[in-house]
């Protein structure tokens, strides 16, 4: 399905993004919007209007949302990635990038003109993305770089700017990332969730410690910022899996995930015992991992008989998002994989929070309405 054929969808999708609405999802149908008022008191959401894509304002936490069914998406303007570069323009510190990949214009001309103001800019990359033309660039205007040299992958997508906030998510800082396929970024301000992220990115700018040669090392894995409960998890050092199995035996009634990989048996076999118990699970992940992965779950997802589906993106599904019971969202880099569990540098966040919560199954359900049946 084209981009342009989707536009009827576009109102029924704003209202759901504007309305801070509660999905309800009963199994094995699609998921029926109802509108609700915003939750009171200090974790309640405003809308963050934006051209291309979805936001929300939480005060010291703002969500957004690609949306590639916009047809504006197409001059690669107006999007999340235009939030991030302005909040780099107003750095007056330091920029701390840790980027799989990078070619969006908007990311590559703020973090120069923030080098160009005297703010230390570091970035770290996957060395197998830094020959592009904007890592160049960067490298060019004086910027110091560092590739991770080795065959795992540096697949974080963060930065931390004044070790005082920092943005993080599935999107990779490219222009498919940002316009083409579905993704999410989070933008957190707090000192405690800047260091830790500042410590795993001193690990391999400073330390050049890439991959499983680290130890833990995160200064607070497990804090509170304004009343909301959050754990921090970075792999291959922390085992990132056992907790999220964890989280997900413990699952009372629902189980939603956007996977653009998934192939981690432990995770798969903890969502379908659950099922076996009454909880509800639905399911979205990415057609072209299905058709190229070995050992996708996919197939014991739908020989089990829950709803799961490939997605109806052109792009990529590239969603890392678990949403367990309404209330605890499980977002980052991390894939559902081997991989990302052993080898690549990734980032997990686990919020606590069913205001934020409500934000990714809204999210949920733009993703499952594209989705093949």
């Amino acid at each position: 399905m084209s981009r342009f054929s989707r536009i009827s969808i576009l109102p029924v999708v704003l209202i759901l993004a504007l309305a801070a609405c509660k999905l309800a999802l009963p199994p094995n149908a699609p998921p029926t919007p109802t509108v609700t008022d915003p939750a009171p008191g200090p974790n309640a959401f405003e809308p963050i209007p934006l051209p291309v894509g979805f936001g929300a304002d939480g005060g010291w936490i703002e969500v957004y949302f690609t949306d590639p069914t916009n047809p504006l998406g197409e001059g690669l303007r107006g999007g999340p990635d235009e939030r991030l570069a302005a909040a780099i323009r107003e750095a007056r510190l330091s920029v701390d990038v840790a980027a799989y990949s990078l070619n969006l214009w908007s990311i590559r001309d703020a973090l120069i003109e923030a080098h160009n103001r005297g703010v230390l800019v570091r970035v770290v990359m996957e060395s197998t993305n830094m020959d592009k033309s904007v890592p160049q660039e960067l490298k060019d205007a004086g910027i110091p770089m560092l590739g991770d040299r080795r065959e795992g992958l540096m697949h974080d997508k963060f930065v931390v700017i004044d070790r005082a906030e920092v943005w993080l998510g599935s999107m990779n800082f490219t222009t498919n990332g940002g316009y083409d396929d579905n993704n999410n970024l989070i933008r957190i301000r707090s000192t405690k969730v800047a260091e830790n992220y500042t410590t795993e990115f001193d690990e391999m700018f400073v330390d050049d410690q890439f991959g499983p040669d680290r130890v833990p090392r995160t200064p607070y894995p497990s804090l509170t910022v304004n009343g909301v409960a959050l754990e921090i998890y970075f792999s291959p050092d922390d085992g990132v899996a056992a907790h999220l199995v964890s989280l997900l035996d413990n699952a009372e009634e629902s189980i939603f995930f956007m996977a653009y990989s998934f192939t981690a048996d432990d995770l798969g076999e903890a969502i379908r015992a659950r099922a076996l118990e009454g909880v509800t699970v639905a399911g979205v992940m990415e057609e072209s991992q299905f058709k190229s992965n070995t050992g996708t779950e996919y197939d014991p997802f739908k020989q089990a008989g829950l709803d799961v589906r490939l997605d109806g993106n052109e792009g990529l599904m590239h969603h890392k998002v678990i949403v367990i019971d309404r209330s605890i969202v499980v977002a980052g880099s991390y894939n559902f994989s081997a991989s990302a569990e052993d080898r690549n540098d990734e980032n997990v966040i686990i919020f606590y929070s069913p205001e934020i919560a409500e934000l990714f199954l809204a999210e949920f359900g733009r993703v499952y309405g594209e989705a093949q049946p």
